[in-house]
């Protein structure tokens, strides 16, 4: 091979290595960038949801009128709502029914909800609401009971 030939041999591969190198960049470059955005909007979300949870919180409190410390405690101990709110067991319904109402109607107009899904959730509200209230266990303020540790797992079966 010719001296001219081998140096646009050379020349070509090094440009395409380049080039190959560049694609690799911007596509990790991407990448970063859109696992950033997703972090970014993972985070925002749970900031919202954290809010939303420490408001509806709060309406419980001030709606029964006992420190969250102790609805907590009670819930964990496996009473209801309904039980630790007493008499005003429907004040806290109606409560509840009007803050996820205010919250759907704050996400139609965010356009993070249909009309015809709005409707949908608002016509079960206050029966789901109600079957929170009276669940006993601590699922009434959103709270999941304590975790509690999984048996051992079964041994797999040998591979023939």
């Amino acid at each position: 091979m010719s001296s001219k030939k081998r140096m646009a041999a050379v020349a070509l591969t090094v440009a395409a290595l380049s080039l190959g190198s560049i694609g690799v960049a911007s596509a990790d470059h991407k990448g970063a960038a859109k696992s950033a955005s997703h972090d970014a909007n993972r985070a925002a979300h749970k900031a919202a949801h954290d809010s939303q949870h420490a408001a509806k919180e709060a309406l419980v409190v001030a709606t029964i009128g006992i420190d969250a410390a102790t609805i907590k405690t009670r819930l964990a101990a496996g009473e209801s709502l309904a039980t630790i709110a007493g008499t005003k067991k429907d004040a806290l319904i109606a409560a509840l029914v009007a803050f996820r109402t205010k919250n759907i109607d704050e996400r139609v107009a965010a356009g993070t909800m249909t009309a015809a899904q709005a409707t949908a959730k608002k016509a079960d509200l206050t029966a789901h609401v109600t079957e929170k209230v009276n669940a006993a266990g601590g699922k009434g303020m959103g709270h999941k009971g304590p975790k509690l540790p999984k048996g051992p797992k079964p041994p797999k079966a040998p591979r023939p």
